[in-house]
C-alpha cells in the first residue's frame, strides 16, 4: 500500500481548482498551446484576458525559429490577441540573446543553417551573418580535387528548423565548426517532430542538427526548451523568481522538462502533442506538476470550484 501511494503523489494530477493554481503564481509561460495550425483554439482569448485581469504577467515561448518576434506578433494580431514582442520569446530571438550573452565579437560571422527568424533577429542585435534560405538552392558538385572554401571569419554556427536543408549546408556548417578555431554550435532546440500541417506531424528541428552531431561528432549548445537559457533570462529580465512562474504546454520532452529543469510549476494541456495514455505510460518518467484538456480549463474549472 505504501509504495502505491508513493507513486500516486509523484503522478500528476488532474487540474481541479484552477483558481488555486492562479493565485500561486505571477507568470503564466505559454508554449504555441493557443492555437493549431492558423485557428485559435476555443476560449484562448477569454482565459488570456483573465488571467490578465487577475494582474498576471504572460509571455509566449516557442522552439520554433522560422520567424522572428516581430513576425510572431502579426500572427497574434492576426488571430485577434494583443501581444506585445517583449512578451513573445521565440528560439530565433534566444540565439541571438545568447550570443548576446556571451559577448560574441561583432567582427565575427555566424553561418545560419535555418529560416529568416533567425537572420532577422540576428540583424536586430547587430551580428554579421551568412547562410540562411538563399544557400538553399546552392549545389556542390563533386569533381576530382573539389575542395570547398569557406568563411575562416564564422565563430558561430547556428542550426534551426530549416525547410531549405541540403548537402551544401551540411557540408559548409561543418567546416566551420571543424576548421575555424573555437567556433561554437549552437542549436535552436532538438524537437524530434513538429507540426507544420494539422494532417501529420513532420520531422523537426532535431533532425537538422542531428546532421551536424554525426558529422562534427559535438554535441551542440541548445538554447531552445528543455535548455534552462531561456527561462534564465526571462527571471532575470522580468525580475521573477522562478518559483512564481507556471509553464503550461503541450509536450513532456520539451515544455514540461523546460519547466521542471527551470524550478517552476508545470500544467500539461492535452490539446496538443501529448495524450492522456502518453502521460500516464509507464515507461515516461516526466510528470507535471497538473494536467488539463485545454487552456480554457482555467474558465470553467474556475467556474465548478466557486
Amino acid at each position: 500500500m505504501e509504495s502505491f501511494v508513493t507513486k500516486a503523489s509523484a503522478s500528476a494530477q488532474p487540474l481541479k481548482n484552477a483558481d488555486e493554481l492562479i493565485d500561486s503564481v505571477e507568470t503564466f509561460i505559454f508554449d504555441w498551446v493557443i492555437w493549431k495550425g492558423d485557428k485559435l483554439i476555443d476560449g484562448v482569448p477569454e482565459t488570456l484576458d483573465m488571467l490578465r485581469s487577475k494582474g498576471k504577467r504572460l509571455v509566449f515561448v516557442t522552439n520554433n525559429s522560422t520567424k522572428s518576434r516581430k513576425q510572431y506578433g502579426k500572427k497574434f494580431e492576426t488571430l485577434g490577441l494583443t501581444v506585445t514582442e517583449e512578451e513573445i520569446f521565440a528560439s530565433s530571438f534566444a540565439a541571438a540573446a545568447y550570443l548576446k550573452s556571451i559577448d560574441f565579437p561583432k567582427d565575427k560571422k555566424v553561418y545560419v543553417v535555418g529560416e529568416d527568424g533567425i537572420l532577422k533577429e540576428l540583424e536586430l542585435a547587430g551580428f554579421q551573418y551568412l547562410g540562411g534560405p538563399e544557400d538553399g538552392g546552392k549545389k556542390i558538385e563533386l569533381k576530382p580535387g573539389f575542395l570547398m572554401e569557406h568563411d575562416k571569419d564564422v565563430g558561430a554556427v547556428v542550426v534551426g528548423f530549416d525547410r531549405y536543408f541540403n548537402y551544401y549546408k551540411v557540408q559548409y556548417g561543418t567546416l566551420c565548426i571543424r576548421e575555424n578555431p573555437g567556433c561554437l554550435f549552437i542549436a535552436t532546440n532538438r524537437d524530434a517532430v513538429t507540426h507544420l500541417t494539422d494532417a501529420q506531424e513532420w520531422a523537426g528541428g532535431g533532425s537538422m542538427v542531428g546532421a551536424f552531431v554525426g558529422s562534427t561528432q559535438r554535441e551542440p549548445l541548445v538554447v531552445g526548451k528543455p535548455s534552462t537559457f531561456m527561462m534564465d533570462y526571462l527571471a532575470n529580465k522580468f525580475g521573477i523568481q522562478k518559483s512564481q512562474i507556471c509553464m503550461v504546454g503541450d509536450r513532456l520532452d520539451t515544455d514540461i522538462l523546460f519547466g521542471q529543469n527551470g524550478g517552476c510549476k508545470t500544467l500539461l494541456v492535452l490539446s496538443g502533442v501529448t495524450s492522456l495514455s502518453m502521460l500516464q505510460s509507464p515507461n515516461n518518467s516526466i510528470q507535471p506538476d497538473f494536467y488539463t484538456n485545454k487552456i480554457s480549463d482555467f474558465l470553467s474549472l474556475k467556474a465548478a470550484a466557486v
